[in-house]
């Protein structure tokens, strides 16, 4: 090794537990970095790579920085997860999990296994479910995904596409659900496909199963299942523009409960069913994945809450702006957001979503912990086989997590529960 050369004390550890550096000249691993959370087992870290700390993992397999030079911070790492090149922060990758060069992976995403995307993703509070495959040249923040049976059948967006996270007024109340978590842990639900070239105008909500065209540009929800979607170009259109309007402010409230009803539902899934398969894996590192997830989803949920509000307390304003009579439908509606945001925001309280459903969980549970005793195997392979039955025992507690938020939120804006 080069004399002029000083490496930090937790490079040379690394080098000494058997982390393979292809080049350890090039490569920065900051002091905070901890070695103990990073496997020496057919590790291997590529020329130029960037590490940093306290909190990152890098568990057995996983390869850095094939395609190009990697920056990691504070990311936990699961088995055999290829990072080929890019800028990866405050993030999980869960086994098998992969991303081209020129990736941008912001905080508070998820990627469980084998979800992967080719080069130049940007990705922010994004939650990919497995399988879940992104095409090139993608802005896709603020999404949860699921859908798709294995990495032959899996859901799909093509290459071009952007999720339209940011409005005119200024919000990012725009989280955008494809998929559902109730139905789609269970690993058996037709792939979604949104076609190359287009785009969803946050938020919407799509079903299981649904292709969006080529060239489309989603801007209304398509809940129901396997449906073609093809939305043709606007019109040319110019009028005037009057700010703070919020035409669409019930379909918006509603959109941004059911997203933050199913991180719910999603967390409650990870502490009662996915915490016992990280428990069995070597050592810590299983342990330390989970709480990496936990803690992005704790992430998400402030960041949709934080939205949320920042959107109730532009109602007074918007009142204004478009000139309500005081009973108004659209003026009652916009006051009780502002002045019941508070009460809003509290029923996103994890203590509420463990008493829901725990019979049904507590069966749902045991059954599968029985069924993989009896016939062992991962994640993956026990959510595939798991008898019918049982994920409909499982569907149908994370659904009463879903359902029990939306009737609380109903509950104290009566004037957004959608008609019968």
């Amino acid at each position: 090794m080069d004399s002029s050369f000083a490496p930090s004390q937790a490079l040379r550890a690394l080098i000494a537990k058997g982390v393979h550096f292809v080049n350890p000249l090039t490569v920065t691993v900051a002091e905070d970095v901890d070695p103990d959370r990073i496997s020496g087992e057919d590790t291997v870290i590529y020329p130029g790579c960037r590490i940093h700390g306290a909190k990152t993992v890098i568990c057995h397999g996983a390869r850095l920085g094939h395609e190009a030079p990697v920056v990691v911070e504070d990311c936990q790492i699961g088995p055999k997860v290829q990072l080929k090149g890019g800028y990866f922060r405050q993030s999980v990758f869960l086994e098998g999990a992969n991303l081209g060069l020129g990736a941008q992976v912001r905080e508070a995403c998820i990627l469980e296994e084998e979800a992967n995307g080719a080069h130049c993703v940007g990705l922010k509070q994004t939650i990919l479910f497995p399988f879940v495959t992104l095409g090139s040249l993608i802005n896709f923040c603020d999404v949860l995904m699921s859908g798709g049976r294995s990495r032959k059948d899996h859901s799909e967006v093509g290459s071009g596409y952007i999720h339209f996270n940011y409005t005119p007024e200024g919000d990012k109340s725009t989280a955008s659900l494809l998929g559902d978590v109730p139905r789609g842990v269970m690993l058996d639900r037709p792939p979604i496909f949104l076609g190359g070239q287009g785009g969803i105008v946050g938020p919407v909500q799509l079903g299981f199963g649904n292709v969006v065209a080529a060239g489309s540009v989603l801007r209304h929800d398509v809940p129901g299942d396997n449906q073609l979607v093809l939305d043709a170009p606007n019109r040319s259109l110019v009028k005037p523009y009057v700010a703070r309007q919020y035409p669409a402010l019930v379909r918006i409230v509603n959109n941004n409960v059911l997203y933050l009803a199913n991180l719910l539902a999603l967390e409650e899934w990870y502490r009662h069913v996915r915490r016992r398969f990280f428990e069995s894996d070597e050592q810590l590192f299983g342990l330390w994945l989970y709480e990496g997830v936990l803690e992005k989803l704790a992430q998400a949920k402030k960041e949709r809450l934080g939205r949320l509000k920042t959107l109730a307390l532009k109602m007074p304003e918007s009142i204004v702006a478009s000139h309500h009579a005081s009973q108004e439908p659209e003026a009652i509606r916009k006051k009780d957001l502002y002045q019941n945001i508070e009460p809003l925001l509290e029923i996103f309280n994890p203590s509420r979503s463990e008493q829901t459903g725990a019979a049904a969980r507590d069966r749902f549970v045991r059954g599968l912990i029985d069924w993989r005793n009896d016939r062992g195997g991962n994640y993956l392979e026990v959510m595939k086989n798991l008898p019918d039955d049982l994920k409909q025992q499982g569907t149908a507690w994370l659904q009463a997590i879903v359902d029990q938020v939306r009737a609380d939120a109903w509950r104290i804006l009566p004037a957004y529960r959608p008609a019968a």
